[in-house]
């Protein structure tokens, strides 16, 4: 069974021009335990992901996603030149993983976080929760299709 998720990513970090560029990409760096227990755990190749950009003006979603490689251990952890090093990761005992995305649908529209607050039907969604700041989240399906929507796509456009 699908699953559908939201993943956020800073737009000066890796946007997702840059994801349509590049084709598919790891999804590395999460430091959060919950987030990478849902990596390792739960996201499975199929699931679609909606690309949240965070930390801009205004903060809005660019396209979908498809989960292409379920998490295995995010390797970048290990190397002690990247920004997401730990002293405390091996490769005998991981302690972060990470997910491979492929980009399926752009949307013509973005759609911004105030958009997404003044859509009704989305009151309860994860992300607009106060203090919700976990950078990979689960979407309700019905959520998605809000969001599709307010894109002005359906979920047969992901096929």
């Amino acid at each position: 069974m699908v699953a559908y998720w939201l993943m956020k990513s800073e737009l000066d970090v890796y946007p997702w021009t840059q994801l349509i560029e590049d084709e598919w990409t790891h999804w590395d760096g999460v430091r959060n335990y919950q987030a990478r227990n849902m990596m390792r755990d739960q996201l499975k190749e199929g699931d679609y992901v909606l690309f949240y950009h965070s930390n801009c003006k205004p903060p809005h979603i660019a396209g979908v996603a498809i989960v292409s490689r379920e998490g295995y251990p995010d390797f970048t952890s290990w190397d002690s030149h990247s920004k997401y090093y730990d002293a405390k990761s091996t490769t005998e005992n991981p302690r972060w993983f990470m997910v491979d995305i492929e980009p399926v649908l752009t949307f013509d529209k973005i759609v911004t976080l105030p958009e997404l607050r003044d859509e009704i039907q989305l009151d309860d969604m994860a992300l607009l929760r106060r203090g919700q700041r976990l950078s990979v989240q689960s979407v309700d399906l019905k959520h998605f299709e809000v969001i599709l929507d307010m894109a002005g796509h359906k979920l047969e456009d992901l096929v």
